[in-house]
């Protein structure tokens, strides 16, 4: 039977080790998007940061060297029509008061443990398990819904390698039986980032982002 599961983007669910998960984002004053920043951000996208200090859409920043700083989950702002503060769950691209920033929530712990749904079959739960601890990346990572807010990202099966600049690491799948057909797309992988902007053994400088690579 095939899953139930759509794409979602990068869903909270855990963290790693014993630290406990309050499924809580940081959001304030450094997180920001810039006012003229045209492009939408939805709930779940992969974001990264700027050198202008803002954060932005995931790409193949730099030639692909810039790394994520984590999940967007909301933000608020000013209405450039109605002057009220905005709360909402994506960044729509335009909308806001240039009078103040558009504040942004991300999930940023580099211990997050997120769900992603595969973009296509696993072929078997062997094959799945073979894939674990390996890297991956994103497939629609930039695209989503304007009317749920949600981001389509979902886990690229066909990029599943060794490669350590891939940007998610695999590291199991949500025991689901709803979702546990995997000759189907759909199975709720359980990832970490890869190279987290905020991991404390450093991590690769802010850059530009393209429209390639994710």
């Amino acid at each position: 039977m095939a899953n139930i599961n759509g794409a979602f983007g990068l869903r909270p669910m855990s963290k790693l080790g014993q630290g406990s998960n309050s499924t809580g984002t940081t959001g304030y004053t450094p997180y920001e998007i810039a006012n003229d920043y045209s492009t939408a951000i939805y709930q779940g996208s992969p974001v990264i940061p700027l050198s202008t200090g803002y954060i932005s859409l995931v790409g193949a920043a730099a030639g692909g060297s810039v790394s994520l700083v984590g999940a967007f989950m909301g933000c608020k702002y000013v209405s450039s029509t109605t002057g009220k503060t905005i709360w909402s769950n994506y960044w729509p691209g335009s909308g806001a008061d240039s009078n103040h920033p558009v504040e942004a929530f991300v999930a940023d712990d580099p211990m997050q443990l997120f769900v992603v749904a595969t973009d296509a079959s696993w072929t078997s739960k062997a094959t799945a398990r073979a894939a674990v601890f390996a890297n991956a990346n994103f497939s629609s990572g930039t695209s989503g819904s304007t009317t749920t807010g949600m981001s389509s990202a979902a886990l690229a099966i066909s990029t599943i390698a060794t490669t350590a600049a891939l940007h998610l690491r695999v590291m199991g799948w949500v025991d689901d039986p709803s979702n546990a057909d995997f000759a189907s797309a759909g199975i709720g992988a359980i990832v970490r980032l890869n190279n987290s902007f905020n991991s404390p053994e450093g991590s690769i400088a802010a850059g530009t982002p393209s429209t390639t690579g994710v």
